[in-house]
């Protein structure tokens, strides 16, 4: 019993890892003019929703 839950755990941890590293490396692979036009596409969301 406590091999079966101690198995789940596992693949979840190192599902949960995969996950990480697959965003940090789409966050990683953007140019800084990217991160600046998608900031400025929020924020001029977030003022047309006010």
């Amino acid at each position: 019993m406590w091999k079966i839950v101690g198995l789940a755990g596992l693949a979840g941890v190192t599902a949960t890892g995969v996950i990480i590293a697959r965003n940090h490396r789409q966050r990683t692979q953007r140019t800084p003019e990217e991160i600046h036009a998608k900031l400025r596409e929020r924020i001029a969301a977030a003022q047309d929703a006010a």
